[in-house]
């Protein structure tokens, strides 16, 4: 999901456009066997050299913040657009795009370099394309130049898929959280970008045979699918860093479905998720009908990803923006199930309780099937000091059957891993995946094969507990208005800006949590100024806004780059240790 407000670290990026000169496309490759690369060499559409990159980031404040969190560039970067063969997610054969970006330059840009291959987070537009570093109206764009920043430009070759059902892809949706399909077609997208090295680019640089996975949100399921399979196909991996991903499945459906943990930008996330069980399953409906209200079922399985941005399917009515259960809660006669079926206490669960309204995206009928079944078959890690695995029953919901077969639990990584997220997330329920994760390999834990990294700044030397950052931003604002309530919009977002920041002052800088708190900072300071010139003056109303902002951003851009820091340096030490 992309917030209406940005974070200072993602808006820096505004300022990044590709220049120098592009080249053509090579030849066609009829070929259409599953990772098959079908132009050598690949279109090259932008190259910025080290100064240039630097220059433009540097060029604003943002940006400036943006260079404190990545460091300043390394390198230039080629951009390279690249088509490949793959599979959908019912087996079909189809084709999918990426980028190649290549570092260049002299010492740590040129020869051998590490690939990193990145899995992109949740896109809602169809011609989402990672490449199109040219083109800041594509969805894409911004995750491009995040890539760009911490990785191609300190010397990683990055390998990005747009992912089958976007761009140029034929295939007519998107197998969106289908473990086995998404860790096949990097594996493709991957073997496609080693032949484009192989047959000769510009940047003259090669494989080095380290190999690291990263991506965020969708694609921290993808990136952990993707280490698994590769070790199970006996692939090299040296380390990887799903970062913020929903790991567990069937728990988190559980906790949306069964118990009305609603988070935000649900009725984007859930909608993807039927429609791609759907094609590659074939039986969670008959017809979308049986699912969804019929305000919006009609179409609703060509919605995403589509032509429609976010916000135009929220304001046109094809989505509702929050309502994902009926706020009349259903009286079935059995006390259990029509208490997991109520709508949360709004002061206990603020977030969930914005999930339930009227007229709800889903109707009664299909959830309370689902919570009947859950509460038969329950996933004993929304249980206090319950199995962290999925049940062993095999569940009677159709969809429930679908997310335990794209469950992540039930394996054990051989490479190290990273695991990256917010405690507060809004929209990734970090207990019920990375926590639970991070349960069932306590020994690699506790060893240190795996880290487990919390992005939430501490407040004083002492870590905010799970949904108050927002809260604790909201106070120091309140705090700041009330103390100079004649000031200036200006006056007002810079003081924002320097309380949050030090109230936040025990947080390391250059670490994770240091750049959280950058982000949150900066958000803060961007709201008082949208609210104040909509005319939000008292405190306690600038507050509550600020405190909606944060939601909004906290899982993009926020915890995003705040992660893409620690992965950074995460990488950075197997790389030094590779050249020793």
């Amino acid at each position: 999901m992309r917030s209406i407000l940005m974070a200072g670290a993602a808006g820096a990026l505004l300022a990044l456009t590709g220049c120098g000169p592009g080249t053509p496309g090579g030849t066609a490759n009829p070929a259409t066997t599953a990772g098959t690369l079908m132009q050598a060499p690949p279109l090259r559409v932008a190259s910025l050299n080290r100064d240039d990159l630097a220059a433009q980031l540097g060029a604003t404040s943002d940006g400036q913040q943006l260079l404190a969190m990545a460091g300043a560039p390394a390198c230039g970067v080629d951009f390279h657009y690249f088509q490949y063969r793959t599979t959908g997610g019912a087996a079909e054969p189809t084709s999918a795009s990426g980028a190649l970006m290549l570092p260049t330059g002299g010492a740590g840009c040129s020869g051998p370099r590490p690939v990193l291959l990145y899995t992109h987070g949740t896109a809602v537009t169809r011609g989402y394309n990672i490449a199109a570093i040219n083109d800041p109206s594509n969805e894409g764009w911004a995750e491009s130049a995040i890539m760009a920043a911490f990785f191609a430009a300190h010397g990683y070759i990055v390998v990005a898929s747009n992912y089958a059902g976007y761009d140029s892809s034929p295939l007519p949706y998107h197998p969106y959280t289908n473990a086995e399909q998404q860790s096949h077609e990097m594996v493709d997208a991957l073997a496609a970008a080693r032949a484009a090295l192989a047959a000769g680019l510009p940047a003259g640089v090669s494989d080095n045979g380290q190999l690291f996975i990263t991506g965020y949100s969708e694609g921290g399921h993808v990136a952990m699918a993707t280490h698994r399979a590769m070790e199970a196909a006996g692939m090299h991996v040296t380390a990887a860093a799903p970062m913020s991903g929903p790991y567990a499945m069937l728990a988190f459906g559980d906790a949306v479905f069964a118990h009305g943990d609603v988070g935000f930008g649900g009725s984007i996330y859930y909608p993807l998720v039927i429609n791609s069980y759907q094609h590659a399953y074939g039986n969670l409906y008959a017809t979308p009908a049986d699912v969804y209200d019929a305000t919006y079922a009609n179409g609703i399985a060509a919605l995403l990803p589509g032509q429609y941005s976010a916000s135009t399917l929220f304001s046109t009515g094809k989505l509702p923006m929050l309502a994902i259960f009926d706020s009349a809660t259903p009286r079935t006669g059995d006390a259990a199930l029509d208490a997991a079926l109520a709508a949360p206490d709004a002061t206990l669960n603020p977030i969930a309780a914005l999930g339930f309204g009227q007229p709800a995206l889903f109707r009664n009928s299909f959830r309370t099937a689902y919570a009947r079944d859950a509460l038969a078959t329950p996933d004993g890690a929304l249980q206090p000091g319950g199995d962290l695995m999925p049940p062993s029953a095999e569940p009677a919901s159709p969809m429930r059957r679908a997310l335990k077969k794209n469950d992540l639990r039930g394996w054990q990584p051989r490479a190290p891993q990273m695991l990256c997220g917010g405690m507060n997330d809004p929209d990734v329920n970090y207990p019920v995946n990375t926590l639970t994760m991070q349960g069932l390999w306590a020994p690699q834990v506790a060893s240190g094969q795996v880290r487990v990294v919390d992005v939430d700044p501490t407040s004083h030397g002492e870590r905010a507990s799970a949904g108050q950052v927002a809260s604790v931003v909201g106070g120091i604002v309140a705090q700041v208005v009330m103390a100079a309530p004649e000031a200036s919009s200006a006056q007002q977002s810079a003081a924002v800006r320097t309380a949050v920041a030090s109230y936040f002052s025990a947080t390391p800088a250059g670490s994770a949590q240091g750049a959280m708190a950058l982000g949150l900072a900066s958000v803060a300071a961007q709201a008082v100024d949208y609210f104040r010139a909509q005319g939000v003056t008292r405190a306690d109303e600038l507050a509550t806004h600020v405190g909606e902002a944060i939601m909004a951003n906290y899982h993009y851009p926020l915890v995003q780059t705040a992660c893409e820091v620690a992965a950074q340096a995460y990488f950075a030490g197997f790389v030094k240790e590779a050249k020793q």
